[in-house]
């Protein structure tokens, strides 16, 4: 060991025994062979961090430690060890009596204590790997209606997403093993696909509903009829009734969105009465006529309410 103990472990020459344990704990976690198979740097790492635990875990050699009585290399002679002083002294089923020298890390629920386990009755450690997070963009009505997409993970070979229907934005979809590889054989964690959805051109989701704008000529605003309308999953035909006016908002019944269970969400259209893009003399004759004698005013109610 080369370095101060302190400055191995990372902690003030003034740490209680809480800080040092904690910091132990979090370095061996990082840097245990068997979380590190085949990295040297780890495994010297590990022993270096061991042997300067030992000694500060140690209250009478970090004593003479801090004294000056003893050197660093003190700490060396048994850096797997770890309260071996106190266990005798206690005896057996004293509070650190345990052969293995992990006795004081965690509890039954803590992985990394049931690492320690595993370590000294030799048996393989295994952990499942980690998961690794992605994104990926699709388009609203992929996300809508579902669909198969491809996507390629770095380092990995093309993979088959199934996107299920109703997808919403900001969705987190799992693929079982295509994570990192498991420590020692354990399986191989999960790639989370981070799914983002496209805005689409006239749709818009609200919920399990699907709203759009629908621009509808004058004649069938006021003579009504049957107008085709877009849905996710196609076009369909629409009843407007005669009269209809701008802003009015009709709803097609179970063509939104497919919720859990098999039902759907439903679509709702707004009207938008659309003028001719260019000047039409007949309807522009029609509508002075009909002026001379409509004393509509659409703007009554708002010069009412402000006087």
């Amino acid at each position: 060991m080369n370095q101060n103990p302190y400055e191995l472990l990372g902690v003030k020459p003034d740490a209680d025994q809480k800080e040092i344990q904690s910091a132990f704990r979090k370095l061996a976690k990082k840097f245990h062979p068997d979380l590190n198979p085949g990295d040297k740097r780890a495994e010297t790492r590990f022993k270096d961090i061991s042997a300067a635990y030992e000694l500060l875990s140690d209250e009478d050699k970090r004593a003479r430690f801090d004294r000056g009585e003893i050197d660093m290399t003190g700490a060396e002679q048994a850096p797997r060890n770890y309260y071996r002083d106190y266990a005798s002294a206690s005896g057996p089923g004293g509070p650190y009596h345990n052969a293995s020298g992990f006795a004081d890390f965690g509890d039954a629920d803590d992985p990394f204590a049931s690492f320690f386990s595993r370590r000294r009755s030799g048996a393989q450690f295994r952990a499942k790997g980690m998961d690794r997070q992605f994104s990926m963009e699709v388009d609203f009505l992929d996300a809508v209606n579902g669909a198969k997409k491809q996507v390629r993970l770095p380092d990995g070979p093309p993979l088959d997403v199934q996107i299920p229907p109703g997808t919403r934005d900001g969705q987190m979809l799992r693929l079982r093993g295509k994570g990192e590889p498991g420590i020692g054989g354990g399986p191989a964690g999960d790639a989370l696909i981070d799914i983002r959805v496209r805005p689409h051109r006239f749709f818009t989701r609200d919920g399990d509903d699907i709203r759009l704008e629908l621009p509808v000529s004058l004649s069938e605003a006021v003579l009504g009829g049957k107008v085709r309308v877009p849905t996710p999953s196609g076009p369909v035909n629409l009843t407007l009734p005669p009269h209809s006016n701008t802003g009015k908002v009709l709803r097609l019944k179970g063509k939104g969105v497919v919720r859990r269970g098999g039902e759907q969400g439903d679509v709702y259209v707004t009207l938008k009465i659309v003028l001719p893009d260019k000047p039409d003399d007949r309807l522009t004759a029609l509508v002075k006529d009909w002026a001379t004698t409509s004393a509509q005013d659409p703007r009554r109610s708002m010069e009412s309410e402000h006087g």
